[in-house]
């Protein structure tokens, strides 16, 4: 009994073992995590991704761009929170014209520094057609 107690114990400490040493590191330095990290969901935005419906609390990129400048000019930015009507209306018509000329990304893992449930990745600058 006392040799299966002490397997458990190990097991339990090995386990949080990653998470403790990870969380006592100051913010920003965690710049292993940031190179790894991949897709569009990473540290400064790689993606130039736009949330839907725009968020009144969202800062307006000095490079943003053309598609969400259109979702923004389109939809006026609000600070409506999900689950009331006005966000799903405004959901929708951001998601319209995200669609147009980008792709609609779900945030479903609730990644840090991307508070919305919904982003529009813009797509690629149309070359002289329209």
């Amino acid at each position: 009994m006392w040799l299966k107690w002490m397997i458990c114990s190990m097991f339990l400490m090995l386990m949080a073992l990653p998470v403790t040493s990870s969380a006592n590191q100051p913010t920003g330095t965690n710049n292993v995590a940031a190179t790894k990290c991949k897709g569009c969901f990473c540290p400064g935005n790689p993606c130039q991704l736009c949330r839907l419906p725009p968020h009144t609390d969202d800062p307006i990129p000095e490079n943003e761009p053309e598609t969400c400048r259109v979702i923004r000019e389109a939809v006026p930015p609000a600070s409506f929170q999900p689950g009331e009507n006005e966000y799903f209306a405004n959901l929708d018509k951001a998601t319209i014209q995200c669609i147009r000329s980008g792709d609609v990304i779900p945030n479903t893992r609730r990644v840090p520094g991307y508070p919305g449930r919904v982003y529009c990745k813009p797509g690629l600058p149309a070359s002289g057609a329209h």
